[in-house]
């Protein structure tokens, strides 16, 4: 069975995270899918990089997925209350797929009681609204939680993807990935 991986993407989406996770998941062999949240071909990053989407939201959100990833950015906070998104990512957390989003993403999940209860990390602004939401905030750079995966910020990147890729293929895998990349020595 291949496992299959949704990315969401959306304007003012943070690209180093999208990119980073998408290249890492992807050397892992593994089936990833970059889906527009705004159902168009393309999105803007925050840092002006323009995307070209696998599919359009609307043609996957009905589908489900072995994991879902939420990159951060500016564009987090704007699609935090989707309904569309809100309702596919609980649909998801009810089935015990992994969740992850990184830097200002955890939001979506704090905002919407997705992992209720449990640990999460963000970029540090975010601390307070995710406290307040009833989770326990953590300061590592990439927190699991359950089925939720939370990272802080593009310098975290590397290490959320490689932490995607040691959960959802192994430990060896990701090992040799963050050396083949010289993450590691």
């Amino acid at each position: 069975m291949t496992t299959k991986i949704l990315v969401i993407g959306f304007p003012e989406t943070e690209e180093t995270e999208l990119i980073i996770t998408v290249d890492i998941l992807r050397r892992a062999e593994l089936n990833v899918t970059i889906a527009n949240l705004n159902d168009e071909e393309y999105f803007t990053c925050v840092q002006k990089t323009t995307i070209k989407a696998d599919k359009l939201f609307k043609d996957v959100e009905n589908e489900t997925f072995d994991a879902v990833i939420i990159p951060g950015g500016p564009g987090s906070y704007k699609v935090a209350n989707n309904d569309r998104l809100v309702t596919f990512l609980k649909k998801h957390d009810e089935a015990g797929k992994l969740l992850a989003a990184i830097c200002g993403a955890p939001v979506i999940f704090a905002q919407n009681k997705i992992g209720e209860g449990g640990k999460m990390t963000s970029y540090p602004n975010d601390k307070e609204k995710i406290e307040k939401a009833g989770f326990v905030y953590d300061e590592l750079d990439v927190v699991v939680s359950n089925n939720i995966v939370t990272s802080r910020a593009p310098g975290t990147a590397f290490e959320f993807a490689l932490k995607l890729v040691e959960i959802l293929v192994g430990e060896t895998t990701s090992m040799d990935l963050a050396k083949t990349l010289l993450y590691v020595q």
